[in-house]
């Protein structure tokens, strides 16, 4: 706006069109384009003008939208495809709108109502102590801090619940999966599995937005057969040995931080080691770590694709985390994208989606995305 200003002034004082549209670097068809606008207008006519269509094929013709009003008023319950279905027989003449028009006539007339989706809330799992080694593991976040160059830390530490023992204390940059799975897997790969992971309900370990807070993570957990533990969210004394770790690698490692992500993670990698095999452990009796924990006979290696025996088909969930069946989409969660579901008709027209062992939900004819059932993860008593 101020170019076109300064523009017509120049022109008004008697500037030529041509070398002024030069150094504007307008051409000479747009520069008496925003002359005669101002001359007609006045400052109005300098600003933007909307790039909307003078007409528009596809619309939809107002007769028919008053139509799909009168329709709507007279039959309250009725939704869009019904709708559509009595304009084809009231109408056959005309060119029926899709289901999706209908139903946007309607939303732009404040006739669609709503329903509000249960949003999952976090409320922990069920909590076991582990007698043996490698019977559950213990993940999380050490709270993140500034290293010397001003860049934020966010370490990944991994923890035996019965020994003690720090079995992975890497430093990321962010708390994102991507870091997460690499940490995990190289853990995996040299400790083997082990029959229980608890965390507590933040990323990348849960997702509130996902079903029954699963995120891609623990999903990749379920397919190796590992158990999911959550603490009860406001609860970090569930954890509390891990936590107490915590304390102590604060302490000696990050009270002052170093300069950049290589010095703090020799720091890690030294205090990984003096904690496992050379600080007697208080709760051990005065043993180290190293002294009771062994690697895990539960051998890492990619998990077999599921199968579903009792169910009538299998669906593999597509990249944005839909069911498709024929030309149907029906949304789930992009968690589960890859995964294959077991699909199983409880009822007419209402089938149940499960995976491995665990039930996700329902989806029946009319609805396009699978509501969640009970929460399979959630303590017996909530």
């Amino acid at each position: 706006m101020d170019e076109r200003l300064r523009f017509i002034a120049r022109l008004l004082e008697g500037q030529k069109m041509a070398p002024l549209c030069r150094e504007f670097g307008i051409s000479r068809v747009t520069g008496y384009e925003l002359f005669n606008r101002y001359k007609e207008y006045g400052l109005d006519g300098l600003n933007d003008r909307s790039r909307r269509p003078y007409r528009q094929a596809n619309k939809l013709p107002f007769q028919l939208e008053c139509a799909i009003l009168g329709i709507k008023k007279e039959f309250p319950s009725w939704g869009a495809p019904k709708i559509r279905d009595k304009l084809l027989r009231a109408f056959p003449m005309v060119k029926p709108p899709a289901i999706s028009t209908v139903h946007a006539v309607l939303d732009r007339h404040g006739l669609v109502k709503r329903r509000k989706r249960r949003r999952y809330k976090a409320t922990g799992t069920p909590l076991n102590d582990a007698a043996e080694v490698n019977g559950l593991w213990c993940a999380d976040y050490k709270g993140e801090f500034r290293l010397g160059n001003r860049q934020y830390c966010y370490p990944l530490t991994v923890t035996d619940y019965r020994s003690r023992y720090l079995l992975a204390c890497d430093g990321a940059s962010s708390t994102k999966a991507d870091f997460a799975f690499c940490t995990f897997e190289r853990v995996f790969k040299e400790f083997g599995l082990p029959r229980a992971m608890r965390t507590d309900n933040g990323t990348p370990f849960a997702s509130s937005q996902a079903l029954f807070g699963l995120s891609k993570l623990s999903v990749w957990w379920l397919r190796l057969g590992i158990r999911l533990e959550r603490i009860s969210p406001g609860q970090p004394q569930q954890n509390g040995r891990h936590e107490r770790m915590h304390l102590t690698l604060k302490t000696e490692t990050a009270t002052p931080a170093a300069f950049n992500f290589l010095q703090q993670q020799e720091r890690f990698d030294h205090f990984l080691d003096v904690y496992n095999n050379q600080r007697p452990h208080q709760a051990l009796g005065g043993a180290y770590p190293g002294d009771l924990y062994t690697p895990s006979a539960r051998i890492y290696e990619p998990p077999p694709e599921p199968t579903y025996p009792f169910h009538q088909r299998t669906v593999r969930v597509t990249r944005c985390g839909r069911i498709c069946i024929g030309k149907r989409k029906i949304n789930l969660s992009q968690v589960f994208a890859g995964q294959i579901l077991g699909l199983r008709e409880v009822d007419d027209q209402v089938w149940q989606v499960s995976f491995l062992d665990y039930d996700l939900g329902f989806f029946d004819a009319d609805e396009d995305r699978v509501e969640p059932g009970p929460n399979p993860f959630a303590p017996e008593n909530v």
